[in-house]
């Protein structure tokens, strides 16, 4: 998966996380505020609370019927009265239930409810909805402004016009902060009590909407005889402006929560979609930077350590999401450190390549230098046979300049890995064959003796023929140049397990002691003498060296003074993976 589709999968999945926390905030926030006005109007209106809500404050047990505590309180704050009757019309419980409702209802059964209706409001609640035959709770308040105008009514004089109210009437009114007025046929008031606050004089508009008064609850009588109509109100519970706010509070203070949730949430989701795009984001941008500053490798932590990863080698969470980008980065980081170990390596090379070609070329460069002065000197006259030597010399030391600096060029070519190989199956043995025929046809070397032995004569392995054939050459005219007369070379090829080649080349000569060993595979070791034609470049064992581990082998040596040498060459049969692989 690129990174643009998994970067648009999960911005996609954060954004429905946002919405489903955002929706399920709002529905718990509506919820809340649903619940809270319910239970504010239940509070100043029992009549509009839930069945559910009064079956959690009743308990029947035995036929009889217990009420919490909490329910009786809100029953008396709002004077009304409670009463549990079964399906039989048995009362199992009552509070407050006024005296009068409850002889009327034993000895009327449920039609008793009907004598009181005027100076009661009902409502009811079966205990269980699915059970027809559950118990009933029946909840009522008195209509004080019904039961005023009763008694107020028989208590006013309509002929003089006059309020002849007893004193449990005046009571009553004061108690409920009731009001009355006596109005004529016109509307003036010509009489009241307790009404001061109240108009004067009513239109037909104002008599009309008297019943939709959001103040008070008002009760009309009109005496036919007199033509004159008596006003009895008390003011509504909880009404006006107050139980307006009191509705408003849990809605204004709903919306201030969600404001402000939903603001914190905004910003939390602000701050996590920094922590979690941006961190990573200047991160790379850190890595990029050293690269461009030349440190290759990445931005490590206080404990200097990647801050890329855990400790048990996994990429952390929030780097997942820029994972190919990471892979990337990391691929041009080891790219770029590579490359400048290469620059270094080939800078240094190249100055090492500079300085041992000048120091290697200096002294046959001064030999050839000298014998062409001695040659066009014109003080002396040179005989043809000393001309003859001087042109050898110059010829001698020319040839050493070549080979010295082909064996320069192989050698660094070598150690810098420039140096192609091309693998093939070869028969060894038959290599070796050619290889002591050719030093044995060599006039140079008719004082010693050369043998070949080969437990195999047909020992395949996987090789260059062309560098094997060098390694080959180096070891045994090493051998028989730098031995005496009628020393014994021997040549020995075996195969160990199937997985190894083993080739030795074993002298009887003058050996060599232990710094000679140890120096032996150096370059240069043996110098440069060009006063000794058969000195050579003193890179020949060098080269040796690094074309066996060029074949992924190994080459030591054993030698003592006067007891001869042995030179041990160890190949795998098949180093370079296959006998088909062509090149390394």
């Amino acid at each position: 998966m690129n990174i643009h589709r998994r970067f648009t999968i999960q911005l996609f999945i954060q954004l429905m996380l946002i919405f489903f926390l955002v929706a399920s905030l709002i529905i718990l926030s509506a919820a809340i505020t649903g619940f809270a006005i319910k239970n504010d109007e239940m509070k100043n209106d029992l009549s509009l609370a839930e069945s559910y809500f009064i079956s959690e404050n009743i308990t029947i047990s035995d036929e009889s019927a217990d009420f919490d505590a909490g329910l009786q309180e809100l029953v008396k704050d709002q004077k009304g009265w409670l009463m549990v009757v079964s399906s039989d019309g048995e009362i199992m419980g009552n509070f407050r239930t006024p005296t009068s409702i409850l002889s009327h209802l034993n000895q009327n059964g449920f039609s008793g409810l009907l004598v009181n209706n005027q100076a009661f409001d009902y409502t009811y609640w079966q205990l269980d909805e699915a059970d027809a035959k559950s118990p009933v709770v029946i909840f009522g308040k008195e209509n004080v402004a019904t039961g005023l105008l009763a008694q107020a009514k028989e208590q006013i004089d309509w002929e003089n016009s006059q309020l002849d109210f007893s004193d449990d009437t005046s009571k009553l009114l004061t108690e409920n902060s009731g009001f009355v007025q006596l109005l004529d046929q016109s509307g003036n008031v010509i009489n009241q009590y307790q009404a001061e606050d109240k108009p004067p004089s009513y239109s037909i508009e104002q008599i009309l909407s008297l019943n939709q008064s959001k103040t008070d609850s008002i009760q009309a009588y009109h005496d036919e005889t007199t033509n004159q109509t008596l006003l009895v109100g008390v003011p509504k519970q909880q009404s006006g402006p107050a139980a307006a706010d009191q509705f408003q509070s849990p809605f204004e203070n709903s919306f201030l929560i969600i404001f402000i949730l939903l603001f914190l949430l905004l910003l939390g989701s602000t701050f996590w979609y920094a922590h979690k795009f941006g961190s990573p984001l200047l991160h790379m941008l850190k890595w990029i930077d050293q690269l461009s500053q030349g440190n290759y490798q990445q931005p490590l932590n206080h404990l200097q350590e990647p801050a890329l990863y855990k400790r048990n080698g996994k990429l952390k969470k929030k780097y997942r999401l820029y994972k190919d980008l990471i892979m990337n980065l990391s691929h041009l980081t080891d790219t770029l450190k590579e490359n400048e170990e290469q620059r270094g390596k080939i800078k240094l090379t190249r100055e090492e390549w500079i300085s041992g070609i000048s120091h290697d070329l200096k002294t046959p460069l001064a030999s050839i230098s000298g014998y062409a002065k001695m040659i066009e000197a014109q003080e002396y006259s040179w005989t043809p046979e000393e001309t003859r030597a001087f042109a050898g010399t110059i010829s001698s030391k020319a040839t050493y300049m070549k080979d010295l600096l082909e064996d320069l060029t192989l050698t660094y070519r070598i150690k810098n890995g420039a140096l192609p190989i091309n693998p093939e199956q070869t028969d060894v043995d038959e290599l070796l064959r050619t290889t002591i025929i050719s030093f044995m046809n060599n006039s140079n070397y008719n004082d010693k003796i050369l043998q070949y032995k080969s437990e195999d004569h047909n020992i395949q392995a996987t090789i260059d023929p062309k560098w094997f054939q060098r390694i080959m050459d180096n070891l045994i005219e090493n051998a028989l140049r730098y031995n005496p007369s009628g020393t014994t070379v021997t040549v020995s090829l075996a195969k160990i397990e199937d997985q190894l080649l083993q080739i030795t080349i074993a002298d009887n000569g003058i050996g060599m002691d232990q710094h000679t060993i140890n120096q032996l595979f150096n370059r240069y070791f043996r110098g440069t003498n060009t006063s000794d034609s058969g000195s050579g470049t003193g890179l020949g064992m060098t080269i040796t060296k690094q074309l066996v581990q060029l074949h992924k082998g190994s080459i030591n040596v054993k030698s003592r003074p006067g007891e001869g040498t042995v030179f041990r060459v160890l190949v795998p049969v098949r180093q370079f993976g296959g006998e088909d692989e062509k090149s390394a």
